[in-house]
């Protein structure tokens, strides 16, 4: 019997209790050391072939070569992984991206090769998410599995800016991008001896794979394409909802547009070099996880509406001026070129700005994202909360691609300045449509802050703190347990 065994629910089994747990610990690590080093070799390989080429359309075909395997055949592998040993698929994920990631090392500035093994080390991917997820309820208990997942997605989230953000921008300036790639590879190593020590978990039924696994994955699409269709329809009845898809939209694309463009933008913009965009990402990183304190703080005393349509409004003047600070601080330095410490002060202070900038951005960012999430979870019945959400996936997908696949080609041809001004554009006038539109806060609506929790979640609004449910005592059943799983993975 596995450690997932059912048994009464107790409230000593919440909070970080379940990293007691020394195989679901070791999971956990193998996580921490994949996502972040996945993250880590997003940020240098974007850096590694803006160096080679000075091609914004090379960024968004390296960006593409991440996200379309998980596109095409997330619903196919785990069809498959549900056949096979997930500790053994673990273990030959992480030694074959280990082995990938080195091959990138390998071929240096070959960016055909890069991409080719990219896409390599993504379609393997693809088959360790679901079998990693799928272990979590073997290794933890049912009345911990909350908590569990909780972790699992909190790390998900810190992951990019640890990775992406913080860590990779470090290695990059201190090491080059080269010397980060191997730090990865070496991760994912790691990754592998932690998944070598948790406990087998084969097959139920040990059935062989072969032909009906495509038919489970056909059926699989059809039923998802039929609850995504009654999703979207409830949407088309509900105007709230619409807006807060919407806005999460807008936030999707804007971390496509800044994943595809920051290297540029620090070089081409702000006059730096490709590699110091980490003076952007990391206030901005910060500033994230601030706005998350100040919802959970003051969040009470301000309309979740108007937090959100302030937010975009902040944010588009934000990312205008931010845009702005580098063509200014030129202009004011050509003055006198020949003045070497005005110039060395005219740098400073450009970066003190964008530093300051950028933290008030992933403020206003942080207040839109988690306040439209908030949003919807409020106002959508348990019933079609799921269908809803997959529209939602669908359309942060989207929201993603779009940028990724046309911001590229379109800053080299108008340049990354009148493309990063474009989209802070579109985000003000998006924020002011939004006020107008929609016209006063209802009285019904004045009641919903940015700080209030959704009732009866397991998650808080900022999908952070894990709690339990309040009906789950200690004499609850493991039935009961497995609902309120089934709540947060909706």
């Amino acid at each position: 019997m596995s450690p997932a065994a059912s048994g009464p629910v107790s409230r000593s089994h919440s909070g970080l209790s379940v990293l007691r747990n020394r195989p679901f610990l070791l999971l956990w690590l193998s996580q921490v050391a994949t996502q972040i080093g996945g993250n880590m070799v997003l940020y240098g390989l974007t850096v590694l072939v803006l160096q080679s080429t000075g091609s914004n359309s090379a960024i968004s075909a390296l960006f593409l070569t991440f996200l379309v395997p998980a596109v095409l055949l997330s619903a196919v592998a785990g069809v498959y992984v549900d056949r096979m040993d997930r500790r053994t698929i673990l273990i030959l994920t992480n030694l074959l991206r280990a082995v990938a990631i080195g091959g990138i090392f390998l071929v240096g500035n070959n960016i055909a090769g890069i991409l080719l093994l990219n896409v390599f080390v993504s379609v393997i991917t693809v088959f360790f998410a679901p079998a990693e997820a799928a272990m979590i309820p073997v290794l933890v208990s049912r009345a911990q599995l909350v908590s569990a997942n909780g972790l699992f997605t909190l790390t998900l989230n810190g992951a990019f800016a640890l990775g992406y953000a913080l860590l990779g921008p470090l290695i990059v300036t201190l090491l080059g991008p080269e010397r980060l790639i191997l730090v990865v590879a070496v991760l994912y190593l790691v990754a592998a001896l932690f998944c070598f020590t948790l406990p087998a978990s084969r097959p139920v039924h040990g059935l062989q794979l072969g032909l009906d696994s495509v038919g489970e994955a056909e059926t699989a699409v059809v039923r998802n394409v039929g609850a995504l269709r009654e999703g979207i329809d409830y949407i088309r009845q509900n105007p709230a909802i619409s807006w807060s898809l919407v806005y999460l939209g807008i936030a999707a694309s804007l971390v496509g547009v800044i994943g595809v463009l920051g290297p540029s933008f620090a070089q081409v913009t702000l006059g730096l070099d490709a590699k110091d965009l980490i003076v952007v990402i990391l206030p901005l990183g910060l500033g994230i996880v601030f706005g998350i304190l100040l919802l959970n703080a003051y969040g009470k005393y301000v309309v979740r509406r108007r937090a959100i349509e302030g937010g975009l409004i902040l944010l588009g003047v934000l990312l205008v001026l931010l845009t702005a600070a580098g063509p200014i601080s030129r202009a004011v330095n050509a003055v006198d070129r020949s003045n070497q410490i005005s110039n060395l002060s005219g740098l400073t202070s450009l970066v003190s700005v964008v530093v300051v900038m950028a933290f008030f951005a992933g403020i206003a960012y942080g207040i839109v994202a988690i306040s439209s999430q908030t949003a919807l979870q409020e106002d959508l019945p348990e019933a079609v909360r799921g269908r809803v959400f997959g529209v939602l996936n669908m359309l942060v997908s989207v929201a993603s691609f779009m940028p990724i696949i046309l911001v590229g080609p379109i800053a080299d041809l108008v340049g990354t300045t009148n493309v990063i001004l474009s989209v802070a554009g579109a985000v003000l006038v998006a924020g002011i449509i939004s006020v107008v539109a929609r016209g006063p806060v209802a009285p019904e609506d004045a009641r919903r802050t940015a700080g209030t929790m959704v009732e009866g979640s397991p998650m808080d609004s900022i999908g952070v703190t894990v709690r339990a449910r309040d009906d789950l005592g200690a004499s609850a059943t493991a039935d009961e347990a497995e609902s309120t799983v089934a709540d947060v993975s909706e």
